[in-house]
């Protein structure tokens, strides 16, 4: 997550700026709520990964039989700018209202069928996301770069706010009364900071009261704190049906190492429970069972995504994936590996970490490695009953040696659909752009989101085009979907004209 914040967000930074440049001014305002007159129905839950299980399969009139109808609705300009653009989350919907949350942490009310503002909040509070909110219980919850709050649903009035005490970047998860926000080892504009750990805190839905914290890496950090951070969480956890937590986290830090001390030799082993699935009892935060994807990273390979709750040959599984470019199936009973799939561009560097633990530095070859910083799976799959489908970002980094690496080629991207089942490759669809949105599932149509601005709706069973769109801007974002409409965040301007909006797509316009 160090080089994430880095790399990643240094390479948006590129167009980026340009969107600041031609938003600066439109942000501000004060700390005040202000509302509109609609009279949309404002009650009912709402999570950004649309359910507990994370599957991000949309309840929607929506398939490939009348995707073609979809005809934008409205627009809505997106005004908050961020430490890297302007919108980074999925907005959440329920009962005809849209919640969303811009990169300065301003949330606003909008009234789906009309695009009219209900409320706004503002908190002028700039986070490098990716962000975003949960509605339950009558309150918005979600943070500021450092704050977890809660409004009240229907007015936007702030009902409490936590100081958390460091860096946030990610949309809440809430269940049974409780909301799961984690803190990261970084500052709000992406630096990562010695000595901090990513810690991950259930709080009391009603007051904000801390019910108990759960570190994602030691305290000690390995023996030297003024050298070595890391963990954290990117997005939402996930939950089963036994209320069970379920979370990926992010990598260790420094990456590859410290100067003197190359390839993580200042933080020696596997640096458990950095880029990890992991299960939490709900009730106390105490650990189950935890699956490591890369030990002793290297190379900036968090295993950061929501992990997807469901049935895999048969047994119930978690299914994680991150920006090593794998797709981990394991056994939600044991934490045990079902399948494990290799997606995206690999070039012989995936063994790179286990050699750097064992100081077998000979044998890591320097120069190009995919994935890179920038790549693997950077946002959020979705599953249906038969496949789970995957953004990819192809993208490469150059090695100089055990403490340095830059980035290197071009991105495209993909988006992969394995078989639920054995985690085999069922059809690969190329892109262009990096794949940097989070997949939805509608019916037998996926949707991704493109750096571009494109949004892409692809047949399910075979990956091909159904349907695409052109958003004003560029986006990092995902959509999200309700009955007949599907809104999609653009907040990454790229050339002179382009604004940051919000843009709702609706069948027959």
């Amino acid at each position: 997550m160090s080089i994430r914040s880095t790399m990643w967000r240094l390479s948006l930074l590129a167009t980026a700026v340009v969107a600041m440049a031609l938003l600066a001014g439109c942000g501000g305002g004060s700390d005040d709520d202000s509302s509109g007159g609609s009279s949309a129905n404002l009650s009912g839950d709402a999570l950004s990964n649309i359910d507990l299980a994370s599957t991000r399969v949309a309840d929607s009139k929506i398939d490939s039989s009348n995707v073609a109808e979809l005809e934008e609705a409205w627009s809505l300009p997106i005004n908050g700018v961020g430490v890297y653009g302007s919108y980074a989350s999925t907005p959440v919907i329920v009962n005809g209202v849209i919640y969303s949350q811009d990169l300065e942490s301003n949330v606003q009310a909008i009234d789906l069928e009309s695009g009219e503002v209900i409320w706004t909040k503002k908190y002028e509070s700039p986070s490098h996301g990716p962000n975003g909110v949960a509605v339950a219980d009558g309150h918005v919850y979600g943070a500021t770069s450092s704050e977890a709050f809660a409004l009240d649903q229907k007015t936007g009035k702030e009902v409490w706010l936590v100081d958390l005490e460091a860096a946030i970047d990610m949309a809440p998860g809430v269940h049974d009364g409780r909301v799961y926000i984690s803190t990261v080892p970084e500052t709000p504009q992406a630096i990562y900071e010695p000595g901090e750990v990513g810690t991950l805190f259930a709080l009391d839905g009603k007051t904000g009261k801390k019910l108990w914290e759960w570190d994602t890496v030691p305290k000690s950090l390995w023996g030297k704190p003024k050298v070595n951070s890391g963990g954290g969480l990117w997005y939402p956890p996930s939950f089963d049906d036994k209320g069970f937590v379920y979370a990926g986290t992010g990598n260790p830090a420094p990456l590859p190492g410290a100067k003197g001390e190359p390839w993580g030799s200042s933080r020696p082993g596997p640096n458990l429970y950095a880029d990890s699935l992991v299960k939490l009892d709900p009730k106390t935060g105490k650990l189950v069972w935890y699956y490591q994807e890369t030990p002793h990273n290297v190379y900036d390979w968090d295993f950061q995504n929501s992990p997807i709750i469901t049935k895999a040959g048969g047994k119930e599984v978690a299914i994680g994936s991150g920006k090593s470019g794998f797709v981990v199936a394991v056994d939600v009973k044991t934490g045990k590996p079902v399948w494990r799939t290799s997606v995206g561009r690999h070039n012989g560097h995936d063994k790179d970490n286990i050699y750097a633990m064992r100081g077998e530095y000979d044998k890591i070859k320097t120069g190009e490695v995919f994935p890179g910083q920038l790549g693997g799976v950077i946002a959020l799959a979705a599953a249906d009953d038969k496949r789970i489908y995957v953004p990819i970002v192809n993208h490469s980094m150059t090695v100089i040696n055990g403490e340095e690496v830059t980035e290197e080629s071009a991105a495209t991207g993909e988006v992969v659909a394995l078989d639920l089942a054995t985690g085999k490759i069922v059809w690969q669809a190329e892109m262009s752009q990096p794949a940097y949105g989070s997949l939805i599932v509608s019916n037998d149509v996926v949707f991704a989101t493109t750096a571009d601005g494109i949004i892409h709706a692809l047949d399910s069973a075979k990956g091909g085009e159904v349907w695409q769109a052109a958003l004003p801007s560029g986006s990092n974002a995902g959509v999200m979907i309700s009955g007949d409409t599907l809104v999609a965040g653009a907040g990454l301007p790229v050339a002179e004209g382009q604004v940051a909006k919000l843009v709702a797509y609706r069948l027959g316009g």
